[in-house]
This record gives structure tokens, C-alpha cells and sequence, in this order.
């Protein structure tokens, strides 16, 4: 029998991080997102603002010898529909996938104990199980619905967001021959062109930690000349972004890249570069520049570098917009589970 537990303090939530990490590495759902250093980051603002109050409600279960066997990353807020729901950290906007942490054999299992723990607690006092951002592949979708069905609680999943992603072949000339013959051909059309220009132009991706500070508020403020992007950035966003950047920056698995035309940064990216994948977390470009399709000329040297260095997928994460699929990005979805008792 596993022995569960509710986590409400930050020295504690704090204190789990060598043995979370762990788990992840391990679990069915392995994403960066679920990074302990990510979520301990994203708790100190509430997702930069995202929710103006919530309870710190993790769930451990431990084996008879202590083992960590399953984390259900929650907390207590009101959701959107304004009922006391337990959502998972980093809901909803600023962390595309998100899940419980467990691996794949133990997953029915602690699915049917949370639910049971859970449906037992009279503190804190929720209403619904409220998931977003959970991959229609993940295992969780079953295991939950099968846990819910034994125990007569009420589930229902929707779809929320396409999510695309390339799966890489290893070779760049490969994968521009896996594409329509149109697409390649405009990628090397805007690749010359700048190449072609005259112009002095380098692109890099960041790895001085000396220089992380400044090149950060660079990539900010590429951000901000959107108009949208602006007005998401908060003062308390941007605080929340610049710490995230840093805490995956420190555990290795930053990928913060820019071209730069006449000296001038043109374009940024703001990638995660973990478990053998690329995720596109952000981008900003500067319209100065847009004869020169700057953001198309990033993109297209990161998936090359991204082929080269042995990387299997280039995830473009949530969001349906054109160019996505143009570069060959195949679809598929992320999920909100609800669960009442």
C-alpha cells in the first residue's frame, strides 16, 4: 500500500527537488514543464500574475520503504468557472504541457489512490480536479478515466489547443525532403536572400552566463515590439520570465538564440532544450528588419542545428499558427480533464 501526502509549505515543496527530479526522469509524461526548478519558479508569482491567490496542495505517494513513487503537482484556486478546483501547477497560459509525475507501470495505480486520498480530505475543500495542458498521447488520459470509472466520479475530457511538432530525421537535407517542395523551396529563398545581401549578419545561441542578464531584457523587449506580446508582459510576467530563463539556464537545458543583422538583434527564440527535443517557448522579432524574414531564418538554422546535434523533435508546442505547419509540424492536441466526485 502507498502511504499519500499533502505538501502545502514552500520549504517543503523546496526540499522534494533532488527526489522530483528524479521521478521525472523517469515518468511517463517527461516534459520541461514539470521540471522542479520550472514549477518552484512559477509558484513564487502565481504563473507572473496568471492567479491572484492559491493553496500549495502537492500530492506525494511513497512506497512502504519511502520511495517516491507518484507526484500530482496541484494546488487550490478557483478556476475559471469559479468553483474551488485543484489544478496543477503552472496552469494554464505560460506552461504548455503538464501532467502528474509517474512512471508509466505505476500509473492506474496512483491514479485510483489520489482519487481516493483526495475524495477522503476534508482540507483543502475543492469542488472539481481541474487539468489543463495534459497531452492527448499521455498515459494519464486511461488511467484517470479508468480510476474514475471504479470509483463512480465523474470525468470528462476536451480538447483545448493544437500543439504541433516535427519529428527530426537526423539530417537536414533529409528533412527538407520530407517537406512539401514549395515550403523547401522558401526556405532556401529567404536563406539566400540574407545570405545573398551584403549585410553582416551572425546567428548564436547564448552561453555566457555573465551576459544571460542582458540578453534576456533583449529578448524582452523583441517581444514587446508585438503589440499582443506587450500587453502580456507585465511588470510581475517579465519578473516571472527572467526567472524561469535563469533556473533553466542554471539546470543545463536553456536554448536562448538570436540572429542579428548589422549588429542589430533582428530576431530571438527562447527554447528549451531537453530530453533530446527542442521546445519552442517564445519568440520576438523586430520589424525593422522583416525584409529579411528574420524569424523564418532562425527558425529554419535552429532545425538544422537541431538535425545536426542528434535531436529528435522540434516540439512548436501549443498554438495552430500557419508557419508551424508550413516547416511540417504534424498536429495533435493538449487536454482539460475534469474529475468530479
Amino acid at each position: 500500500m502507498w502511504q499519500f501526502q499533502v505538501v502545502q509549505t514552500l520549504d517543503e515543496f523546496g526540499a522534494l527537488a533532488g527526489d522530483w527530479n528524479r521521478l521525472l526522469a523517469e515518468s511517463a509524461s517527461h516534459v520541461p514543464f514539470l521540471r522542479h526548478e520550472y514549477l518552484f519558479t512559477w509558484w513564487q508569482t502565481l504563473g507572473g500574475g496568471e492567479w491572484p491567490s492559491g493553496e500549495l496542495s502537492i500530492v506525494l505517494a511513497r512506497d512502504e520503504t519511502g520511495e517516491l513513487r507518484g507526484i500530482a503537482p496541484l494546488f487550490l484556486t478557483q478556476n475559471r468557472e469559479g468553483q474551488a478546483a485543484l489544478m496543477l501547477l503552472g496552469s494554464i497560459e505560460i506552461s504548455d504541457y503538464l501532467d502528474f509525475i509517474v512512471r508509466q507501470p505505476d500509473l492506474l495505480s496512483f491514479c485510483r489512490g489520489l482519487l481516493q486520498f483526495l475524495g477522503g480530505l476534508a482540507s483543502p475543500a475543492w469542488q472539481v480536479i481541474d487539468l489543463y495542458n495534459v497531452l492527448d498521447s499521455s498515459p494519464t488520459l486511461p488511467a484517470l478515466e479508468a480510476a474514475a470509472q471504479q470509483l463512480g466520479w465523474r470525468y470528462r475530457a476536451e480538447p483545448l489547443q493544437h500543439s504541433p511538432y516535427i519529428p527530426l530525421p537526423g539530417d537536414w537535407e533529409a528533412y527538407l525532403a520530407g517537406i512539401s517542395k514549395k515550403q523547401r523551396h522558401e526556405i532556401r529563398r529567404k536563406l539566400r536572400r540574407l545570405e545573398e545581401s551584403g549585410l553582416s549578419f551572425r546567428w548564436y545561441i547564448v552561453q555566457e552566463e555573465q551576459h544571460l542578464d542582458r540578453e534576456i531584457g533583449d529578448f524582452i523587449e523583441l517581444m514587446a515590439m508585438d503589440s499582443e506580446k506587450q500587453a502580456f508582459l507585465t511588470a510581475v510576467m517579465r519578473s516571472q520570465m527572467r526567472s524561469a530563463v535563469w533556473a533553466a539556464f542554471r539546470a543545463g537545458w536553456l536554448q536562448l538564440a538570436f540572429l542579428e543583422i548589422e549588429g542589430e538583434k533582428a530576431a530571438g527564440y527562447l527554447n528549451f532544450d531537453y530530453g533530446n527535443q527542442i521546445w519552442v517557448y517564445n519568440s520576438g522579432m523586430n520589424p525593422r528588419f522583416n525584409a529579411y524574414s528574420p524569424g523564418w531564418v532562425l527558425l529554419s538554422y535552429l532545425i538544422k542545428w537541431a538535425n545536426e546535434h542528434g535531436r529528435t523533435a522540434f516540439d512548436f508546442m501549443r498554438g495552430n499558427e500557419e508557419y508551424k505547419y508550413r516547416f511540417g509540424a504534424i498536429d495533435r492536441f493538449v487536454m482539460r480533464l475534469c474529475l468530479e466526485r
